[in-house]
């Protein structure tokens, strides 16, 4: 449980920085900050996934709630506008709980108020339940007022005031429905009020401070469509469902059970059953999501959606350390059936628009994820049916050559990418036409990544007989293996080249060449491996990821802020990326034999991330860091890859004891996911 007392509670600068996320398995979510005070324009009570994981859309903003209690009246919630804060509503807030989903106790006149809010997995639905307690209500009246305020939007915008929105409002039988703009689902507000009044005002000029901060729209009008009044007491609770679906109030403490036994079970498959071994392995389950009939990943919470980099990369933590294949299997069958020219589509764009295939390191994760569905005890057949014929048309294409200049060149075996303009590996920031690290040639990552892919289909080609794809992937690794170790090897910094591109090697200590140890299949021999360890260790290790520059480099960018060109010219330039620690953690233990004390020093590391998950976004790994101490989390608060390389890494160093128990829980895990 992660909770926080009056005194943070009440220091409103702090508290806005820290954030919540409840999903649903859709792609939908709620978030918001510990008082309640949205900050960002994602920010939502239900922010509906509709029809597919990345077409999100911010309909209930928020509830204005007021607590009456023997006439004398306490405005419970928290707004930014122009200059002010208004109400204040955090004043009164005395505690915040994930519990293991958000509760807020208010305190007021000598009476305790709790909200919980609690999002249904499945569905796009999310229950707000409001209980008083304490000794002395008996003989007190107490009245709560809720206003839902409707933004009814795409989650990248804001709404403005405007004369288009059907105020009309249906409210009958305990649940009122609204559908304020044609073409949007409706949404119906359950609720077991004692009155509930259709109005129709605008609440103006909602300021959020996040997106101020990053030069973005910040500013926004909400629409109040009704007011609910509900008289609390002992055995009385209000309760409001917010939802795309009918449901009734009189569900909300089933469906809530229901949910917080879902999670337990999710809690009990983590691989090793500590607090923070949980928490990674709920946060974790925040990240898989239904696309139709199969799974696949969203990359971060509040604005990402499912992307076949991360997708790839996360995978083993997220389903494979907590021994869900069978939705590993989903989302590496999904995938397949959208491999176009050899390549992984890098992101499913919005609106059904086509998916978009610049990227030349997702389709090579691919491999890697195949290679770690077998060795977790994945189905042979599946692979061998369904994925080998893919996984060999990928390398056809790659040695063919396919978009963006990526093919496999004669004479060295090793793979180019990239031309002018376009930005292919996982550093892809792009400003204009300015691709801040372009990367074209031969990066060092690339080069380890397709060794590995020749490796793992070496393995698979002897698995299933196919004798001449072996000889052939066979006498192409070994090729590889030699030309990377002739050209990448930079003897006098004891390290390896971050790109080879034909003219003088990119001597850049980047932590992309820790692939080059940690993957699976290795081209270095163990005296070089060991020396790469120890550069990166030495200029770019911190408490929570690795820079992605040495502070001694000239480019190097400290803090990560500002507006957007700002800020994306400082994402690979020193900012500091916690999925890092995954490969590090993995190469360390390589170059020290897995050894007792290299166990206990990974295991150190890891603990020191329990502190991080009571910041920033709660339970949660942010998407990266600033390069300075005391490294402040920034971009995304909730990262897929963030969450399950450290996880996955918690699965390599747990104990005999710790895995057996862990492949036990599953099995009722993999029930629940069923029936979901």
């Amino acid at each position: 449980m992660i909770s926080f007392d009056q005194k943070t509670c009440g220091d409103l600068a702090s508290a806005s920085q820290i954030e919540w996320l409840e999903t649903n398995g859709l792609g939908g979510f709620a978030g918001s900050t510990i008082t309640g005070l949205n900050t960002r324009r994602y920010h939502g009570l239900l922010v509906a996934a509709t029809p597919t994981p990345v077409d999100r859309f911010v309909l209930l903003s928020k509830l204005e709630e007021v607590l009456i209690i023997d006439g004398l009246r306490c405005e419970l919630s928290s707004n930014a506008y122009p200059g002010t804060t208004h109400p204040r509503g955090y004043e009164s807030l005395i505690g915040f709980r994930l519990d293991p989903y958000p509760i807020f106790t208010f305190s007021f006149l000598g009476v305790t108020l709790e909200k919980h809010i609690c999002m249904l997995h499945g569905e796009n639905t999310a229950v707000v339940r409001y209980e008083v307690k304490g000794r002395n209500i008996a003989n007190r009246k107490i009245v709560l007022e809720v206003r839902p305020l409707i933004a009814y939007r795409d989650y990248h915008s804001t709404t403005h005031e405007n004369s288009v929105i059907d105020r009309n409002v249906d409210v009958s039988g305990g649940v009122a429905s609204l559908t304020p703009y044609h073409g949007m689902p409706a949404m119906h507000i359950a609720h077991n009020a004692t009155l509930a009044a259709a109005t129709g005002n605008w609440y103006r000029n909602f300021q959020y401070e996040r997106e101020m901060e990053r030069g973005l729209d910040f500013q926004e009008d909400l629409f109040n469509p009704l007011a609910l009044t509900f008289e609390l007491g002992r055995g009385k609770s209000a309760v409001v469902i917010a939802s795309t679906e009918k449901r009734s109030a009189d569900e909300a403490e089933t469906l809530i059970a229901r949910e917080v036994k879902r999670r337990k079970k999710i809690a009990d498959a983590a691989p090793v059953q500590s607090e923070l071994g949980r928490s990674l392995a709920i946060a974790a389950d925040q990240f898989l999501v239904k696309r139709g009939e199969q799974y696949t990943v969203i990359a971060g919470y509040p604005w990402f959606g499912d992307w076949g980099r991360d997708t790839m990369i996360a995978l083993p933590g997220l389903t494979l350390a907590t021994g869900c294949l069978d939705i590993a299997k989903s989302i590496l069958l999904e995938f397949s059936k959208h491999v176009s020219q050899g390549m992984l589509p890098n992101r499913f764009p919005e609106a059904g628009t086509p998916p978009e295939y610049n990227t030349v390191d997702a389709t090579l994760w691919y491999f890697e994820a195949v290679r770690s569905y077998l060795a977790a005890g994945g189905e042979e057949k599946f692979v061998r049916e369904n994925l080998y014929p893919v996984l060999l048309d990928i390398i056809h294409w790659h040695v063919k050559g396919t978009r963006y200049g990526i093919y496999m060149e004669e004479g060295n075996g090793l793979l180019h990418a990239g031309e002018p303009g376009v930005q292919l590996t996982w550093m892809d920031a792009k400003i204009g036409d300015w691709v801040v690290t372009p990367r074209i040639g031969k990066p060092v990552e690339i080069q380890a990544l397709w060794f590995n892919a020749l490796r793992v289909m070496a393995d698979l080609a002897q698995r299933f007989a196919d004798d001449a794809s072996f000889r052939r992937f066979d006498r192409m690794a070994i090729m590889a293996q030699w030309s990377f170790n002739k050209l990448f090897w930079n003897e006098s910094a004891g390290s390896l080249y971050d790109v080879v591109n034909g003219g003088p090697p990119d001597a850049s200590i980047r932590p992309n060449q820790i692939l080059a140890v940690s993957l699976h299949h290795s081209m270095l021999p163990q005296n070089r491996a060991q020396k790469i360890v120890e550069k990166v260790q030495a200029e770019l290790l911190t408490a929570v990821g690795l820079r992605t520059l040495p502070a001694s480099d000239p480019r190097y960018v400290g803090k990560y802020f500002g507006d957007q060109r700002a800020r994306d010219a400082a994402y690979h330039q020193g900012t500091v990326w916690p999925w890092l620690l995954g490969p590090f953690f993995e190469a360390y233990l390589k170059v020290h034999r897995n050894e007792t004390a290299a166990r206990a020093q990974v295991e150190a590391w890891l603990n020191g991330f329990a502190m991080h998950l009571q910041t920033a976004g709660l339970g949660q790994v942010s998407e990266i860091f600033d390069a300075d101490a005391p490294y402040a989390p920034v971009g995304c608060t909730a990262q897929a890859w963030s969450v399950a390389e450290l996880l996955r890494v918690q699965r390599l160093i747990a104990t005999p004891a710790e895995k057996r128990a862990a492949a036990a829980a599953p099995i009722a895990l993999r029930a629940t996911i069923s029936a979901s």
